[in-house]
């Protein structure tokens, strides 16, 4: 068999192994609000995610044109490859890239951060281009145009339209005094929200992968540009990376749902409606302009926009982490796919290609069986993120009000107010704790209800 042949199909299913992994990383940015609020089940958010994807990725193709066209030069204006590149090389650089998205893809995982699956991708391709033929194999103004800019812009833009979103809806809802009966209007509101980011989310980074197994295609010479623009994509690469990103978006990325949900800042249903309204529409507007923006920056930053807005306590110290993974995603992505591409070059075309899968298996293997010494799926994703307060303060699903038992009276109170007697029963309990161990206060305790 063509050795060619047998690298390319090792690319293709490497890319759905990267779509696999883009579809439970990506989950929360859809589903963690809803998740949270109660206004989707777990494992009905992540069905609905699943299918709304599905379709999403048959809506369009600009953002694999994209793909083809703005990462790598490897190919001239007419589609050939360009002087001195052997078709073998070509995908090898191809294969390399995907490498550094998938590992970075399941290590952020690992760790509950939501980094940019776009950006792990083209990280790793812009890294094993620059490894093969150095700064000429890079589309720099196409990097800059299509992935730098809107990563630079997509935030910020996302925190300002959440944050006007949600005082607005706040502002507009002020006079209801039946907290619970306005919040499961919101609910409702955020099925259908939810959905429109789900679809958004198909429609834009499944072409993500459809452009890299077209990319491949090209290298390959089974594929011209001119064939893609004039015909579209081969309906089997739609089909295939439809299935494959809804397949991961059904598992869940359970620990990225709950770093967003629960992690970043409490969520109301109101706020997490204007959240999600903000995402969709600034998603499904870059999409259409063939901008690769990344859906989990757009996401983060409405989450973030609709805790300002409705003047919530943001947890800046997770939003700190994330800012930090955001930054080093394309380095450390470009530095895995730089690295893989010199372990495959240094080998036989087949031999290199076989090595750099094996390492690939055994990093995604190993991430796994790290993940289940401490597991988060469905049935604790919406535990509270500081397990003190939980222990301290029982609060019921609704209209973020709530009773807490202290001295065995059942108190009712706000969400402001539970958290200031959580914190005060937990100095209680801390000063409980360190009077226990000295002699004079031996034969007593303090208890908190």
């Amino acid at each position: 068999m063509d050795v060619e042949l047998i690298i390319l199909g090792l690319v293709v299913v490497t890319a759905l192994a990267f779509d696999f992994t883009n579809g439970f990383h990506d989950t929360g940015n859809a589903m963690a609000t809803s998740i949270a609020t109660g206004a989707l089940k777990p494992k009905t958010a992540v069905a609905y995610s699943a299918i709304l994807n599905l379709v999403g990725a048959f809506l369009s193709v600009e953002v694999a044109l994209t793909v083809t066209r703005n990462v790598l030069n490897i190919q001239t204006e007419s589609g050939a490859l360009v002087e001195g590149l052997s078709p073998a090389t070509a995908i090898i650089i191809i294969f390399a890239g995907l490498i550094g998205g998938v590992l970075w893809n399941v290590l952020t995982w690992l760790l509950g951060l939501p980094s940019s699956s776009s950006h792990a991708l083209f990280g790793g391709l812009i890294g094993s281009g620059l490894a093969a033929m150095g700064l000429l194999g890079v589309n720099w103004g196409g990097v800059l145009a299509k992935i730098i800019l809107p990563a630079l812009l997509a935030p910020p833009i996302a925190i300002a339209v959440a944050f006007c979103g949600t005082w607005l809806v706040y502002r507009l809802t002020r006079s209801i005094t039946d907290t619970e009966r306005r919040n499961q209007g919101f609910r409702w509101g955020q099925v259908g929200t939810s959905g429109l980011i789900s679809l958004a989310h198909g429609t834009g980074d499944a072409q993500k992968t459809m452009g890299v197994i077209a990319l491949a295609l090209i290298a390959h010479g089974s594929l011209s540009v001119d064939g893609i623009e004039e015909g579209g994509l081969p309906p089997w690469i739609i089909v295939v990376c439809a299935c494959a990103i809804a397949l991961g978006t059904y598992l869940g990325g359970w620990r990225i749902i709950r770093t967003l949900g629960k992690g970043l800042v409490e969520v109301e249903a109101p706020q997490g409606m204007a959240a999600e309204a903000s995402s969709a529409a600034i998603i499904l507007t870059s999409a259409t302009f063939g901008m690769a923006l990344s859906t989990t920056h757009v996401a983060t930053g409405s989450i973030l926009g609709s805790g300002l807005g409705r003047k919530a306590q943001v947890r800046w110290s997770v939003a700190g982490r994330m800012a930090v993974a955001w930054l080093i995603t394309l380095p450390a992505a470009a530095l895995v796919g730089a690295v893989s591409f010199f372990i495959a070059n240094a080998l036989p075309p087949l031999a290199g290609a076989l090595t750099i899968f094996a390492i690939l298996v055994a990093g995604c293997l190993a991430v796994w069986l790290r993940s289940r010494r401490q597991a988060v799926n469905a049935a604790n994703v919406n535990d509270e993120w500081d397990a003190g307060t939980a222990a301290a303060v029982e609060t019921s699903a609704g209209a973020g009000l709530g009773s807490a038992r202290v001295d065995g009276v059942d108190e009712p109170l706000d969400r402001e107010a539970a958290e200031l007697l959580a914190a005060e029963l937990l100095t209680r309990e801390s000063a409980a704790a360190g009077s226990a161990g000295s002699p004079a206060s031996s034969s007593s305790t303090t208890t908190a209800g």
